[in-house]
C-alpha cells in the first residue's frame, strides 16, 4: 500500500525528473554526439590529404633549408657554391664547391624533378649561392611526376632567404 509520506519510495519514483511516458535523448546529449561525429570527420579529412602534394610541399621546404645552409657555408668559407641538377638520374642534385657529404644530394621522395630558372622564367644551368651576401634573384621550379599539373617555386630576390613562392 503506497503512502504519501515524505521520503517514501513511491513518491521518489514518481518525481525522479522525467515525466511519465517521456523517453528519448535530451538536446544536450544530441549536441555532444554531433560534436563527436564532427571531430571524427575532420580528423579523417585531414589524414586523407593528397600525398603527392604533401610530398611536393615537404621537398620544397627541405630544398629551402638546404639552399640556405649551402649559402651560409659559402659565406663562412668564402668559397663559391653552386647548386645544380645532376644527370645521374631524375631528382639528384649537387652542391659544387662544398666537400662531398656536407649536404644531402638526393630527394627524399621519388618522382620529384627540379629546374633552376632565372627571374625571366628561362631555364638556367645552376643557382649561384655565394660567397657574396647579396646574390642574383633566382628560382627553382619543383614538379612531381604524381601531380604533373602542380608545381612549386623556391626562390629568392637576392637579399632575402630562399622561400617557397607562389607558382
Amino acid at each position: 500500500m503506497p503512502t504519501s509520506a515524505a521520503g517514501s519510495s513511491a513518491r521518489c519514483r514518481r518525481n525522479s525528473g522525467r515525466r511519465p511516458g517521456t523517453t528519448g535523448f535530451t538536446l544536450l546529449e544530441l549536441l555532444v554526439v554531433i560534436a563527436i561525429i564532427a571531430l571524427a570527420t575532420a580528423g579523417v579529412g585531414l589524414s586523407l590529404r593528397d600525398s603527392g602534394q604533401a610530398a611536393l610541399d615537404r621537398e620544397a621546404e627541405r630544398l629551402v633549408a638546404l639552399l640556405e645552409s649551402a649559402r651560409a657555408q659559402s659565406r663562412a668559407s668564402g668559397v663559391a657554391v653552386r647548386w645544380r641538377v645532376t644527370p645521374d638520374g631524375p631528382g639528384n642534385f649537387s652542391f659544387d664547391g662544398l666537400p662531398l657529404g656536407a649536404l644531402p644530394t638526393a630527394w627524399l621522395s621519388g618522382g620529384i624533378t627540379a629546374q633552376p630558372i632565372g627571374v625571366d622564367g628561362r631555364a638556367a644551368a645552376a643557382l649561384q649561392l655565394g660567397p657574396d651576401p647579396i646574390i642574383a634573384a633566382q628560382q627553382v621550379l619543383l614538379t612531381s611526376q604524381a601531380l604533373p599539373d602542380r608545381s612549386l617555386r623556391v626562390g629568392t630576390d637576392g637579399l632575402r632567404p630562399f622561400a617557397v613562392v607562389a607558382p
